[in-house]
């Protein structure tokens, strides 16, 4: 398996995942149907409640949280520049996609 720069995947991540810049942001169609999606994507923007048990390689890829009634759940993907395969190293942004997905956990 091909070691990869954990810090820079979490930094790339987080600037992402903070800015909705650097990447594709995907919301599923339980998230689009829900109030205030706003307010939910802001959620995921100041999300920081990462774990040894839920962030095990500390790349800032996934995260979870309650919003209502309602488990949501987000992560990034990493694909090459032409979205057909995974990306050959996505601490590098120059080979790499990352595409955040925002979804519910039923959709998972």
């Amino acid at each position: 398996m091909a070691e990869f720069n954990t810090d820079r995947i979490r930094e790339l991540n987080d600037r992402a995942r903070q800015s909705f810049t650097g990447c594709r942001v995907v919301i599923t169609q339980g998230i689009q149907a829900m109030d205030n999606v706003s307010d939910l994507l802001d959620q995921v923007r100041w999300y920081d409640q990462f774990t040894p048990d839920n962030d095990p390689y500390q790349e800032h890829d996934f995260g979870s949280f309650r919003w209502g009634e309602v488990q949501v759940f987000w992560q990034f993907s990493y694909y090459d520049l032409d979205y057909s395969m995974h990306s050959p190293d996505p601490a590098d942004e120059t080979v790499t996609a990352r595409v955040l997905t925002i979804m519910l956990a039923e959709e998972y």
